[in-house]
């Protein structure tokens, strides 16, 4: 995007809480925007579509690089959808994800007349009065808004972060061709049934769009780790924020990846808190943090010997908040305990309860090549890696392997859509770990967080919460 591309609200525009429908999901925008997205995925769809009719299969890689390059040109949310399925386990084969997930998520920032517009339609045309300061230049640009530091009446650093013009007609233009993506994928490697992804992929990026849900999240967050001192959640400025603008404390701290030369104990001290960040959440309360994105997490400092040091990490973005049934929940922990345990009735019964259809031997045997994967850090009562000795690079790919082999000789696999970001996380949680190179006890840190876990006691406690934050 540039700042050619601003069609927000003039500047005599009144002040709004809510999308301006006209912004919203204008019918001319979304138009546009069908007509850009379909011409590009369209025409890698027929390059795949003739690779396969004239058996060409190795063409994979080309084609791979080609429908990223396609994705990468249109910027927006399409290429956020592009990023977010390189990162789901088995949404597309090896070759796509690879290239799609060398796309990058900066895109150009809208320029200052873009701000002043956005802000005005937001706040009133007073806006400018109700901060002591507010930077010209962006401080970070995405795909769906971009963020400017500024500072409170009150001398507080804030993060301000405003939604790009026409989102709505964006994000609906590009999930419509969202099963075109899908259809390349069955075409080519059909191991894994994607029906079900689509729909969960598209109500969560839908809910990005909306900064007031955005919010809620942060204050749940905000409630669920008010005891976890490793942890920093910022504060929701409720008065400043709307429904296309959020105003969030701003949090200073450094980027995760400056920390993979640190001693081990200051690895440790991040991976802990990483791993109370995520796991609490979940099995506490059913929530998780969906987006594994390292530009998500920075580290805090605090005084050291002679030195600032790690003290713990930020959470920084809310957009991507999964909030699960406890029934779903109670599935992740009969997995765990019938791992654990070798209790195969209980493994069965934890796949059944989050939606796995058809379970024949033949597939509950491939499903548990990939959980004994994922549970492996958290069944093992000792110090240890992630990857436990196995080349960072080489983590997964093995079990990977044998899973999908498997399922393309016993026939698509439908994945609840319920488990698409559980998975996700899950995946991303790992590879920061890797990236650290921690050495902790995973399974003293899960037996703990879990320790008083009942299904019936995260649905008191999810209840509690997200009616305290009107998410009810």
């Amino acid at each position: 995007m540039s700042p050619s591309d601003d069609s927000g609200p003039t500047d005599n525009a009144p002040a709004t809480s809510a999308p301006d429908d006209r912004e919203g999901n204008r019918l001319t925008a979304r138009a546009a925007r069908y007509a850009r997205v379909g011409t590009r995925v369209g025409g890698v769809a027929a390059r795949i579509a003739g690779t396969r009719l004239f058996g060409m299969e190795g063409q994979r890689g080309g084609n791979a690089a080609a429908l990223a390059a396609a994705l990468g040109g249109l910027k927006g949310p399409i290429m956020k959808v592009a990023q977010m399925m390189a990162t789901i386990p088995e949404a597309l084969p090896p070759e796509y994800a690879a290239e799609l997930a060398k796309l990058q998520s900066e895109a150009p920032p809208m320029g200052w007349p873009f701000v002043k517009r956005r802000m005005m339609a937001e706040l009133g045309p007073d806006w400018r009065n109700r901060f002591r300061d507010f930077h010209h230049a962006p401080a970070a640009a995405a795909s769906l808004g971009q963020v400017h530091r500024a500072t409170a009446l009150d001398g507080s650093p804030l993060a301000c972060k405003l939604q790009y013009p026409d989102m709505q007609s964006a994000v609906e233009a590009d999930l419509s061709q969202l099963d075109l993506v899908f259809a390349l994928h069955r075409r080519m490697d059909p191991a894994i049934d994607t029906s079900e992804m689509a729909g969960e992929i598209g109500a969560r990026i839908r809910e990005e769009l909306d900064y007031r849900r955005e919010a809620r999240h942060a204050a749940l967050y905000s409630h669920i780790l008010a005891d976890i001192d490793a942890v920093r959640v910022p504060k929701v400025w409720a008065e400043l924020s709307t429904g296309r603008l959020l105003i969030l404390d701003w949090l200073e701290g450094r980027r995760l990846l400056d920390y993979r030369g640190a001693p081990l104990a200051i690895r440790n001290r991040i991976a802990e808190a990483m791993f109370a960040a995520w796991w609490v959440p979940f099995v506490q309360y059913g929530v998780i943090h969906g987006d594994p994105h390292l530009g998500n997490y920075t580290v805090f400092e605090v005084p050291g010997e002679g030195a600032p040091e790690a003290g713990g990490i930020n959470l920084l973005d809310y957009g991507c908040i999964r909030i699960f049934p406890p029934r779903f929940v109670g599935g992740v922990m009969d997995l765990y305990r019938g791992l654990r345990d070798g209790d195969a009735a209980r493994i069965v019964h934890a796949y059944e309860t989050w939606g796995f259809r058809g379970l024949k031997r033949e597939v509950i045997e491939v499903l548990d090549i990939w959980a004994r994967f994922i549970y492996g850090p958290l069944l093992d009562d000792r110090v240890r890696s992630v990857a436990d000795g196995v080349a960072p690079g080489a983590y997964g790919r093995r079990e990977a392997f044998q899973v999908h082999q498997s399922l393309k000789r016993l026939g698509p696999l439908t994945i609840p859509r319920e488990f698409v970001f559980m998975d996700r996380a899950a995946i991303g949680l790992g590879g920061v770990f890797l990236h650290l190179a921690a050495e902790l006890n995973f399974h003293a840190l899960f037996e703990a967080a879990s320790r008083d876990f009942s299904v019936e006691k995260v649905t008191t406690r999810q209840g509690a919460a997200l009616g305290r934050v009107g998410l009810a």
